[in-house]
Parts: C-alpha cells; sequence; structure tokens
C-alpha cells in the first residue's frame, strides 16, 4: 500500500494538483479544505506526511498543526504565502517538521515529502527494540516514544530525530550546522535557527528546567551535545 497523505489547503485547485502529482507516484492522497476538517482527518488515520496551509478556515494552520501535535507525532510540513522568517519559525514552534514558502514547485514538495519519509523508513528500519533509561528519561528508540517521570512526553519527529542522534554519541558536540545537515538533510534550504528552535522546544520537554539543562547542553560558540 502506498505512503498516506494528508493535504490541506482552501484553494482547491491546489489540493487537486498536488493530489494529483503525488497519486502519480503512487501515494494514498486524502484532502481537507479547512482546520476542522483537517484535524478531523488527522484524529481518525496515521498519516506518513500531512501538508499543511497556515491561512485556512475555521482553524488556521498552526492551530491544527499545536492540536495534532497533542495526540501524534506524524510529520507536518507547512505551506505558507508569505516569505517572512518569522512566519517559518512559528510554524516550527507549533510542532511542524519542516516547511515551504508559496509559490512552489510541485517537484520540490514531492522531493521533501519523500525525504521526509526516507527518513522515517530509514529510522523503523535501523532500530532494534531499544529502550535507553537515564533516571527519570527513558526513550524506546521502537516505537519513537519519550517518557518523562513515567509520562509519555509527545515529540514531533525531527524533536525525536535530535534527541536519538545525540543520546546515541554522548558529549560528542555536534555544530548546528552538522545538526542541521544531518537530521534534515544536506538539500534542505532553511538555516540554523531551525535547530536553535528544536532544541529549546525540546528541553521544554525533558528537562526539568530548560534554562539549566542536565541532559541537552550548549557548548558555546561550538553547539550542542548530550551529557549521560
Amino acid at each position: 500500500m502506498g505512503k498516506k497523505v494528508l493535504v490541506v489547503d482552501d484553494e482547491k485547485l491546489i489540493v487537486k494538483g498536488i493530489r494529483f502529482s503525488l497519486e502519480q507516484d503512487g501515494m494514498e492522497v486524502d484532502c481537507a479544505y479547512d482546520g476542522e476538517e483537517a484535524l478531523e482527518a488527522a484524529k481518525k488515520k496515521e498519516y506518513d506526511v500531512v501538508l499543511l496551509d497556515v491561512m485556512l478556515p475555521k482553524l488556521t494552520g498552526f492551530e491544527v498543526c499545536q492540536q495534532i501535535r497533542e495526540f501524534s507525532n506524524m510529520p507536518i510540513i507547512m505551506l505558507t504565502a508569505k516569505g517572512d522568517d518569522m512566519d517559518k519559525i512559528l510554524g516550527l514552534e507549533y510542532g511542524a517538521d519542516d516547511y515551504i514558502t508559496k509559490p512552489f514547485n510541485i517537484l520540490e514538495v514531492k522531493a521533501r515529502i519523500k525525504a521526509i519519509m526516507r527518513r522515517s523508513s530509514k529510522k523503523s528500519a535501523d532500530n532494534q527494540a531499544k529502550v535507553i533509561k537515564f533516571e527519570d528519561l527513558k526513550i524506546d528508540c521502537e516505537s519513537r516514544r519519550v517518557y518523562v517521570n513515567n509520562k509519555e512526553v509527545n515529540l514531533t519527529a525531527k524533536e525525536f530525530d535530535l534527541l536519538e542522534l545525540l543520546i546515541f554519541n554522548p558529549n560528542k558536540v555536534y555544530s548546528r550546522e552538522n545538526l542541521l545537515n544531518i537530521v534534515w538533510g544536506y538539500d534542505y534550504p532553511g538555516d540554523v535557527r531551525t535547530v536553535d528552535v528544536h532544541i529549546r522546544r525540546l528541553r521544554e520537554k525533558i528537562e526539568d528546567n530548560p534554562s539549566e539543562p542536565k541532559y541537552i547542553h550548549t557548548k558555546w560558540g561550538v553547539g550542542y551535545f548530550f551529557q549521560d
């Protein structure tokens, strides 16, 4: 069965074009045209990727993204009509994994979707039944679940990828550029601020005191590392 994609945009011609192109590549595509419809679809089915426009009726794309993150870490790519960096960073703050600025080339959209799918598939294939524990922190690499004090915390796909990379390479300092290249890929058009946003969100979720972290540390002027 093909990979499942949810395409969300209130411009029906855009949805029609994306759907046709993805179906030509053997993907299973569902469509939604407003925020509420998108949220209901995401609750009913686990998608391999959600392509989510920012400007939607009823609920904005940011609101939909935030609410999806309350029950799922399915990858989300935001579509924004604005080139403003703050819009892009705001999308990441709400839990998005990636963003594409309109107007876009459908080939770029397909490339981004396939890149996320490849990384997800590779993680699934590489991960054996590994459960790693550090005091109050537990990471199940097979199910890609994280627990703090035995309570599950929801991480986005990119947040988990970052945490897993740092955990399996304890005390190794990664520059922001290296993390961007490894986790997002060398062809990712974003900048290093994306890494900072994800590290900050990750600390807020797994650290007792994010301003004084005990797990994910900053090597000033160099990068980030995990201290076991």
